[in-house]
């Protein structure tokens, strides 16, 4: 835990805070752990992010199509995915101070890793070995701990039982969005011209009852995930599995700006009894290497479960030989909130200026900057200059994401918009009254070039990319 308090951290959710990416839920009620709102910035990272990975995934792959399934999902779904059973974290409590805390977590925190499949006799024994060593990260106790017990993170709800009895046979919020393509694998295979091997891919919330908060935005209780769930020949799988690897790699370089010494590849070294083979993308969060997105070659486990658990015939038969079998499943799945905490995390800089003054600021890739370009008026009491200004506003709101600021002096409206990551800044001056000119700011370099309004448009198109 010590490591989440980093001084990079601690800036990162100030800027957040502090220029609208992100607020704590509830705020003005105290707050609700584990839960965050994205404000007027953030939002606009969140969609460009979106876009760009939907852009990647289904617009240029023609083998891959869209969902969107519901949030509520029949309760037996989640019995034949194994979440009702399984879906489970070991959780313990300080005696001192009642804190409860994942046992894996705090016994991470000591270099002693837990396997997944552990059971419940097993964590308690590392526990006791590791007894002196633990100590609590809220009051720091050491060694004084309950025993380990599981606690399922499936978020239950009483939808359209108004009785006690919800409380026996309660529906779920979903806890992950894979399970939505699965059961509709035949409704799109029915529904478009898709053959195998093709792809389903979908963004969504999910909903987990995570215990305790960790990492500000990396772990929640409701956060957004980014999958695709790719069905192929179980020949084929291997091969498909290796070709997305590459293809998610290669994606948070080319297309989100990573550079490549900040990801690494963390394989499963033991895996859920039904996997084929599990890596994870892992970024170097100022908290340290962590997971970003995970590629996992599935079986026909999860195909195979809902034929059983629903009675419907999940298998496919191929057109083109007769051949009928129940597919594998390569799976990409990313979580939008920790690309979002990636992306602030890489793109933040303070620089020392030759005034030696410090500057703050997001220096994002245009196609994810939440505003593309700023325009402002030089002075603000001046009436022909504000006009103009509208005037350029209004021309370039039209093509890009744009705002206008007439407030405080120039040097301050640029150094809000650094710090929000705007690659661009136009000011309209007297001399643009006389000439139909204005000067146009980089953000990084912070050189200014005159340009004409008539040209403005189409330079920041091929600025922007």
């Amino acid at each position: 835990m010590g490591n989440f308090m980093s001084n990079l951290t601690q800036k990162i959710i100030s800027l957040a805070k502090r220029r609208g990416f992100v607020f704590p839920s509830s705020e003005i009620y105290g707050g609700f752990a584990a839960v965050y709102d994205y404000g007027p910035y953030g939002v606009e990272l969140a969609n460009n992010i979106k876009k760009i990975w939907w852009e990647e995934m289904v617009q240029k792959n023609e083998n891959i199509v869209g969902l969107d399934s519901a949030i509520f999902m029949h309760p037996k779904i989640w019995e034949a995915s194994g979440h009702v059973s399984s879906f489970t974290d070991p959780l313990i409590e300080c005696k001192q101070c009642h804190i409860r805390i994942r046992a894996d977590h705090l016994l991470e925190s000591i270099g002693v890793f837990a396997d997944e499949k552990m059971s419940e006799e097993e964590i308690n024994n590392l526990l006791e070995e590791n007894k002196e060593k633990l100590q609590c990260p809220h009051c720091g106790t050491r060694g004084n701990f309950s025993q380990a017990k599981n606690f399922n993170l499936l978020v239950k709800s009483n939808l359209g039982n108004f009785t006690d009895d919800w409380k026996k046979e309660p529906t779920y919020l979903r806890g992950e969005t894979c399970q939505g393509i699965y059961v509709n694998f035949k409704n799109v295979l029915n529904s478009t011209r898709q053959k195998i091997p093709f792809g389903i891919a979908q963004v969504g919330k999910s909903f987990r009852n995570e215990i305790t908060a960790r990492q500000f935005i990396f772990r929640q209780r409701e956060f957004v995930q980014m999958e695709m769930q790719f069905f192929v020949q179980p020949e084929e799988a291997e091969k498909f599995y290796n070709l997305w690897k590459e293809k998610r790699w290669n994606f948070y370089i080319r297309k989100i700006g990573i550079k490549e010494e900040n990801l690494k590849w963390h394989r499963h070294e033991n895996l859920v009894f039904y996997a084929k083979d599990a890596w994870d993308i892992e970024y170097n969060f100022p908290f340290g290497f962590k997971e970003l997105e995970g590629i996992h070659n599935r079986g026909d486990y999860d195909l195979t479960q809902h034929s059983k658990f629903s009675g419907q015939d999940l298998s496919y038969r191929d057109p083109r030989n007769g051949k009928k079998y129940v597919p594998y499943i390569v799976e990409t799945s990313a979580g939008l909130d920790r690309i979002l905490l990636a992306v602030l995390s890489e793109f933040y800089e303070e620089e020392e200026l030759e005034n030696k003054e410090e500057r703050v600021v997001l220096k994002f890739p245009p196609k994810l900057a939440p505003i593309k370009v700023a325009v402002f008026p030089l002075l603000k009491n001046k009436p022909d200059l504000v006009k103009k200004a509208r005037e350029v506003f209004d021309l370039l709101k039209e093509e890009f994401m744009a705002e206008f600021d007439d407030s405080d002096n120039i040097g301050k409206r640029y150094r809000r918009q650094d710090e929000i990551g705007t690659p661009y800044c136009v000011t309209i001056d007297f001399q643009t009254l006389e000439d139909e000119t204005v000067t146009i700011r980089d953000r990084d370099t912070m050189k200014q070039e005159r340009i004409e309004i008539k040209d403005l448009a189409d330079i920041l198109k091929e600025k922007i990319g």
